[in-house]
């Protein structure tokens, strides 16, 4: 075999390797999930399971140090750990987004050092949205000149998953009001997590406020930050993408959980002639309904993570269609979050129908799911992507599908 067909088989086999060892890894991370989700316990134990699986190096290239795969096995891997323990998936939201980034970025000091720290295992997190601005997206926290370096003081919210990671991506002004990118550690003197995410669903993925006190930046930790390039906005749709492939796992878990109610707990109805709940043509059909459901969604989302795959591809080869590809996966992310997030949040109140009241019993915590899918579908306003779909369908408009930010 020539040299670089046996390099080639290696690095393919090491891929495979990871991604069998994917089942057992959610496995081991969902356990006591639902338990955990009740008193609120962060699952830090998930992550070090996940950084020990060297998953998060997935996205990398090969010859980077990475596993090499496919934005497929990318949507794939979050999807699996959803259908376990759908916080872990939801919290990796910014590390994938970054590795994704970086594949698609120019190779710079600041961001060679990221790629080598991504290699070596780190995970990313951070934040970009503040409270109490006037609108959504407003941002004002800001760089000050502290000699050759800076020092930053404020918050951020929604840091989704920064509480298990080794590096915070913040996003700031410097000193002239510019926007940019500041990658810091998370175990830096001034640099404070705050568990304070008090929404009724994802409550465990340390959602809540970055708090900063004096906070050292150093110069070469800092970058400018656009949205609009292509990398930009395909880069929008992927974490657009990534909530969905999290509803697709926690449907996959609907699933799971409604079988295992009929199977351990159910009973058939009082006026059933069915012996048993499992033999009710009633609750069969309720199972089969939401195994179509989460068939269909899992289907769109692969569609999709191939869509944008190609966009991935055109951007990094400098393709003369990467601009239509990007627009393309813009919509196609759309149009998949619209579809999926209806028949989530409808399998999730249908699963119901297999139990009867005692299926609401808090020790079973199944509203879990309704609430974890309308707290990930509340993400951006659907009915804006709606409109904005339908004003491109008809009037060739894409003013808000380029912007590289909700689209």
């Amino acid at each position: 075999m020539p040299a670089q067909a046996s390099t080639d088989h290696t690095a393919y086999q090491k891929l495979q390797t990871a991604l069998a060892g994917l089942p057992a890894l959610a496995n081991a991370i969902g356990e006591g999930a639902a338990s955990r989700e009740t008193k609120r316990e962060l699952p830090f134990d998930g992550f070090a399971l996940f950084r020990e699986s060297r998953l998060g190096r997935l996205r990398l290239p090969v010859e980077w140090g990475g596993l090499g795969g496919s934005l497929e096995d990318v949507f794939e891997v979050i999807a699996t750990l959803a259908a376990k323990e759908s916080n872990v998936a939801h919290a990796l939201r910014i590390h994938f987004d970054q590795t994704e980034a970086l594949l698609l970025s120019p190779r710079t000091p600041f961001n060679e050092l990221q790629i080598q720290r991504a290699a070596d295992g780190a995970i990313f997190g951070g934040a970009s949205t503040e409270r109490g601005t006037s609108r959504p997206g407003e941002i004002t926290t800001q760089l000050r000149r502290d000699g050759e370096h800076y020092r930053l003081s404020g918050r951020k919210y929604y840091a989704t998953g920064t509480a298990f990671s080794d590096y915070a991506r913040l996003n700031v002004h410097d000193e002239y009001g510019n926007p940019v990118v500041a990658i810091v550690p998370v175990d830096r003197e001034g640099f404070r997590v705050l568990d304070d995410w008090d929404g009724m669903g994802q409550r465990m993925t340390a959602s809540g406020s970055l708090e900063f006190d004096n906070l050292l930046v150093r110069a070469d930790e800092v970058t400018p930050r656009v949205l609009s390039t292509l990398a930009g906005r395909h880069g929008g749709a992927l974490r657009q993408l990534h909530l969905v492939a999290v509803g697709a796992g926690i449907v996959r878990n609907v699933v799971a959980d409604a079988k295992n109610y009929v199977l351990h707990h159910g009973r058939p109805v009082l006026h059933s002639p069915a012996p048993t709940a499992r033999e009710d043509a009633f609750i069969q059909q309720v199972i089969g309904d939401l195994t179509a459901h989460s068939h269909t969604i899992d289907a769109l989302v692969r569609d999709n993570a191939r869509v944008l795959e190609r966009s991935s591809q055109a951007i990094r080869k400098g393709e003369s269609d990467a601009e239509a590809l990007v627009l393309e996966g813009a919509l196609a992310t759309a149009r998949t979050q619209l579809v999926v997030s209806k028949l989530a949040l409808y399998a999730a109140e249908r699963m119901f129908e297999a139990g009867g009241a005692s299926a609401t019993s808090r020790a079973h915590n199944f509203d879990r799911h309704w609430r974890n899918l309308r707290t990930i579908f509340s993400h951006n306003p659907l009915l804006h992507k709606a409109r904005v779909i339908g004003d491109y369908a008809l009037n060739g408009v894409t003013t808000h599908l380029t912007e590289g930010r909700v689209f």
